[in-house]
């Protein structure tokens, strides 16, 4: 193997292992459940704080509260998920050989 083809597959090597971090780091589960847990706590909040007008409303429903738990339950699901089942490691990265010649 030449220095060219060498260091060409050295850089390719390094490209892998910082696109599997990368996706490890911006994992969709956890950008999905963060955005659920936060906005499912904000709406639970409303639903605790309505008024019993909002509530009549709504046809005595506390719509409010019943769609942030159900927020809350999915953004904690996608959490769970992401820590029972994670990304690949990147790969371990093995001794470079000596190229020929050296």
């Amino acid at each position: 193997m030449s220095d060219d083809e060498y260091a060409y597959q050295h850089d390719i090597e390094d490209l892998e292992r910082k696109s599997t971090t990368a996706a490890r780091l911006f994992d969709i589960r956890r950008i999905i459940g963060g955005l659920f847990v936060l906005y499912g706590v904000i709406v639970t909040i409303a639903g605790i704080t309505a008024s019993d007008a909002a509530i009549h409303k709504a046809a005595g429903i506390n719509i409010n509260l019943w769609t942030g738990l159900g927020m809350l339950a999915l953004g904690v699901f996608f959490l769970v998920w992401l820590t029972l089942s994670p990304s690949p490691p990147p790969p371990v990265e093995a001794p470079e050989p000596a190229a020929p010649g050296e």
